[in-house]
């Protein structure tokens, strides 16, 4: 049984990326640019609809330098978070490691269309493996991946499961003479909710001549491709999973949805929006002031990206921009005053979803990992394949509901 924490990085290959740019002063330049000029053709359409005019010129202008903002305040996101690391390696003074193999390659390649394959010696499923240079223009899939655990608590266990006390009040007390009896009060109780770890697997197959012949560490490749498949799925229970086999997400735990039962002090306070499709500034100070201000330390707006576009065209009634995007490295952009965090698993806004939560996620959820991520290389079971059997124990869950407050669409 193997532990793999963190896939080791595959031999001479480089990590094209062209999303995540080496200077993140250069994107932070780009993003003011381009933010200027979202704040003009926003200008612009004031003046449209006060003439009761529709350009529908500016209105194209205005949409794609919005989108632009959130592309660049995105690459600042990750480059914060240093999610977007490129890995170099050289090859020699020539490029190429094997002439007559690279040639026999290319030919191969012009026949028809080569395929990510994880078996060698069949046309159909990709053919001979790549030499390390074609294996440069190979790109991963883009995977989005949850920030939950960047914003969460994280607790580790060794046991089958794990419990949570609560201290919900109840001590009496009362005002007596100074020679008169005190009698005995209430005592304060205790509720408990209790975390269990759902299983995530994967069991994917490669050849044993694949594992003998590939230029790239292949074991590797495979457990850094399962770790980020199991975050992708971990990141979706984190935000609206329903508890049995996998984490609770804090969005099940709004007031009328499926766990909204389960934390004994309560549920998700929700505050229902006036429209369907649109925000306004009120609807987001009632999430915030709805916190208890014990709370608002490190407290943070969580949305996906598309209703950030819609939240970057908010201004107040003095005109002023709600959004503020970010200025310096290392700082997120932020909306009335506190910080946005991207989630791509939260909803889109439309009519009856929970697009925004509001609260100190450190504080409102917590997750419980369970002996981290497991690799058992099975060489047996299905020969010629070698199977990668890849095991995670997860939970998660709302700890403390009234960290967090929740904007439902009308």
């Amino acid at each position: 049984m193997t532990k793999f924490m963190t896939p080791a990085k595959a031999r001479g290959i480089v990590a094209v990326r062209a999303e995540a740019p080496a200077d993140i002063k250069v994107l932070l330049d780009g993003l003011q640019k381009d933010w200027k000029a979202f704040k003009d053709a926003q200008a612009e359409k004031d003046c449209e609809v006060k003439a009761r005019f529709d350009d529908v010129v500016t209105t194209e202008k205005f949409e794609r330098i919005n989108a632009s903002v959130g592309e660049l305040q995105a690459a600042v996101d990750q480059a914060n978070a240093q999610i977007a690391a490129m890995s170099i390696s050289g090859t020699g003074s020539d490029g190429v490691r094997d002439q007559e193999y690279s040639d026999a390659f290319r030919a191969h390649f012009r026949k028809g269309e080569v395929q990510a394959s994880l078996n060698k010696g069949t046309d159909s499923e990709g053919g001979y493996l790549a030499p390390v240079e074609w294996d440069r223009t190979i790109t991963d899939k883009l995977v989005e991946v949850s920030p939950m655990r960047s914003i969460a608590s994280v607790q580790s266990i060794s046991t089958a499961g794990f419990k949570k006390l609560f201290n919900l009040r109840g001590t009496g007390s009362g005002w007596v003479g100074e020679t008169a009896a005190r009698p005995e009060t209430t005592t304060p109780t205790f509720g408990e909710m209790s975390f269990a770890p759902g299983e995530i697997y994967a069991n994917p197959a490669a050849t044993q001549a694949m594992l003998d012949d590939a230029e790239v560490d292949l074991e590797a490749w495979i457990a850094g491709e399962v770790q980020t498949e199991f975050a992708k799925q971990e990141g979706l229970a984190f935000v609206s999973g329903n508890g049995t086999n996998k984490p609770a997400g804090f969005l099940t735990f709004a007031a009328g949805a499926g766990n909204a039962a389960t934390n004994p002090l309560g549920a998700i306070a929700v505050k229902t929006a006036a429209s369907a499709t649109a925000l306004d500034e009120d609807e987001l100070l009632d999430l915030i002031y709805g916190v208890p201000s014990s709370y608002t330390d490190g407290a943070r707006f969580v949305m996906n990206r598309t209703t950030m576009g819609v939240a970057r065209k908010l201004r107040d009634n003095d005109g002023r921009q709600l959004w503020q995007p970010s200025m310096q490295a290392g700082q997120p952009s932020q909306l009335l005053g506190y910080p946005v965090t991207e989630m791509a698993d939260m909803p889109d806004i439309a009519t009856g979803t929970t697009p925004i939560a509001f609260g100190n996620f450190a504080r409102a959820y917590l997750i419980v990992d369970r002996t981290g991520v497991r690799v058992q290389r099975d060489p047996f079971t299905q020969k010629p394949y070698v199977l990668f059997y890849t095991t995670k124990r997860v939970g998660g869950g709302v700890v403390d509901p009234q960290g967090l407050h929740i904007l439902k669409m009308l």
